[in-house]
């Protein structure tokens, strides 16, 4: 419950400070976490950046405040950090689909982003498969795609990724396997936010292995770490509903929380696994 307190503090912080600047290291303090795991923890239960809920909030309220004719946009674009007119129209008629002249008008449809809350709801007894386990360094070998990620849409597309990958190559990363986590896995890393609203992450398709490195493949060295390994019965649909599970219902009940690592999803025989790296609270 710690960690949904902690979210919910961050985002009150969030909504004090639409109108100035918000630091996202004390966004950070308030959910007792680092920046980076904020940023990622956010992302995974809400489906957005931070950089792009705190941009829909401000222009939600902004539209708002439009509907005054005595209000300079000037004045608005300034108060909800925008520089210029220019910058602050192009934002207000992406987030809206018109301007902020336009909006004034009676009538004007607009589009409004509430203020998130998160809260843990109980659903139904679904258990929850899953192991801890201290695991020694390992090494991926595999496909490697810089992706980036705008308003949740990846480039490339994860199935785009995939049929990068023929089906000779993908036996061969397969055959590489001879370490846990075993069978093809698809490995998330270095996750990071950029100012202007993008989010990018390493992502690599390959095998866990002891062998030496492959020229056309390419190399992740994964640390020690502790992890928490979930197991997932099904297609992928229901791997993406477990992802939602284990951020949503099992980490803020657990006594532990996120640390720097890749995420990773192990698939074998029809089995798949989830792997994320934990440190105890």
């Amino acid at each position: 419950m710690d960690m949904l307190q902690g979210m919910n503090d961050a985002l009150n912080y969030i909504e004090e400070n639409l109108d100035s600047t918000i630091d996202l290291d004390e966004v950070a303090n308030r959910a007792f976490c680092s920046k980076y795991h904020f940023k990622r923890l956010f992302t995974l239960l809400s489906g957005i950046t931070i950089s792009e809920y705190i941009r829909r909030r401000r222009l939600t309220l902004a539209a708002l405040e439009l509907k005054d004719s005595q209000v300079k946009v000037i004045d608005i674009a300034m108060k909800y950090g925008y520089q210029s007119p220019d910058a602050f129209t192009r934002a207000f008629q992406n987030c809206h689909g018109v301007t902020p002249s336009l909006s004034r008008k009676p009538q004007q449809n607009l589009k409004a982003y509430p203020r998130m809350t998160f809260q843990l709801t109980i659903q139904g007894g679904s258990e929850m498969k899953y192991r801890i386990v201290e695991k020694d360094a390992f090494k991926v070998i595999g496909v490697k795609y810089e992706v980036e990620m705008v308003n949740g849409i990846l480039s490339p597309t994860y199935e785009n990724m995939i049929a990068g990958i023929s089906d000779t190559k993908m036996g061969e990363l397969e055959s590489l396997s001879n370490k846990e986590p075993y069978g093809i896995v698809h490995v998330s890393v270095n996750y990071s936010e950029s100012s202007d609203e993008k989010a990018t992450f390493n992502q690599y398709i390959g095998a866990v292995t002891t062998q030496d490195e492959i020229n056309e493949y390419s190399t992740l060295e994964v640390p020690a770490l502790t992890w928490a390994i979930f197991e997932v019965e099904g297609d992928w649909l229901q791997v993406e509903k477990h992802w939602q599970r284990i951020y949503s219902e099992w980490l803020p009940t657990s006594s532990y929380e996120l640390t720097e690592g890749p995420e990773i999803l192990a698939s074998k025989d029809q089995k798949n696994e989830i792997w994320i790296s934990i440190k105890k609270k």
